[in-house]
């Protein structure tokens, strides 16, 4: 995290090799941030961006006592996407479609080109949140969910953790949702932790993942296999797509370092980069099958007309390929 007041002082290591004149490629090829006594990252781990403080390093460069970072928690430090993912207790990789749709997007904090949110704002939403009433004795007939969508998940989460055997009837009695809703909840979660587990150990099958977690062989079914394999492509194309943002946003091209991947009704992914002010059309849009394109207006860009095709027949183009059809 970082911590109150410390945001100025983030550094990533582009910022590092740069204070020692070396690029970036370099830095990384000498790893002298792994070195004993180099101060560790304020950024969570497995950040994608790892991020330090610029006191600390330049104490240490300078071969000064590194200076102790504040150990208190303020509603001010800053949290990234994992840590306030985890403060909500849901995956990081949802966080992005919650905090849309719970309105946490309204708080974010860029540090460094890093998306943060401050703690007393994801625990004022997390207070909020779990002190609503839940439903309780089944859902009553003819009435609709009392759950908000966005609360859905981090609910049932719980359930599934403490019976991965769950079925939605019991989670229907248990929260008061549509059946229906339920079954979605839990094919969801289900496929998400499948996922994850294919992530640490790329040589196992959905079935055999859904095995390790005690998920009955019955629950495993096409919907959670095609769902978890879904979300592993879409776990692929986001690092792909964070990486072309970033590298676009650092050009001057567009104002957003990370996109959110969407899923259409059909299964396929895809995501839209907003373009900077001044650029000939105002989004980029990127679609799993036929790769990158401009659009001519930022509501509903997916369907806008009179997109231009870019590097055709290339789903995936390097960043600096896509740059370099941007601007010739």
């Amino acid at each position: 995290m970082i911590r109150a007041g410390r945001a100025s002082k983030a550094r990533t290591l582009t910022d590092l090799a740069t204070q020692q004149g070396l690029s970036i490629s370099q830095y990384r090829r000498l790893k002298p941030y792994l070195e004993e006594g180099f101060p560790p990252p304020v950024s969570s781990p497995g950040a994608q961006t790892v991020l330090y403080d610029a006191d600390q390093v330049d104490a240490y460069l300078a071969g000064r006592p590194i200076p102790a970072l504040p150990d208190t928690d303020s509603d001010d430090d800053l949290l990234d996407r994992n840590e306030a993912a985890a403060v909500l207790g849901i995956a990081p990789d949802s966080w992005s479609t919650y905090q849309t749709r719970s309105g946490l997007a309204d708080h974010q904090v860029d540090v460094a080109g890093v998306t943060h949110w401050p703690r007393g704002i994801v625990h004022a939403h997390k207070t909020a949140r779990d002190t609503r009433p839940q439903g309780t004795g089944g859902r009553p007939a003819r009435t609709g969910t009392q759950i908000p969508s966005d609360e859905l998940l981090p609910r049932t989460a719980p359930l599934l953790d403490a019976d991965p055997a769950i079925t939605a009837a019991t989670v229907v009695d248990m929260l008061g949702v549509h059946r229906d809703t339920a079954q979605r909840a839990l094919t969801q979660l289900r496929a998400s932790r499948i996922a994850d587990l294919m992530t640490t150990d790329p040589t196992l099958t959905p079935e055999q993942a859904g095995a390790r977690l005690n998920y009955p062989a019955g629950q495993v079914r096409t919907a959670v296999r095609r769902q978890a394999l879904t979300e592993l492509r879409a776990r692929a194309a986001r690092t792909y797509l964070t990486h072309v943002a970033r590298t676009l946003h650092a050009a001057g091209l567009t104002t957003e370092t990370t996109p959110d991947v969407e899923q259409t009704r059909t299964g396929t992914l895809r995501a839209a980069l907003p373009c900077a002010p001044g650029f000939p059309d105002p989004v980029l849009v990127w679609e799993e099958e036929t790769g990158w394109r401009t659009a001519t207006r930022r509501r509903h860009p997916y369907t806008a007309p009179g997109s231009r095709p870019l590097l055709p027949g290339t789903p995936q183009p390097t960043p600096a390929a896509l740059q370099n059809a941007l601007t010739t």
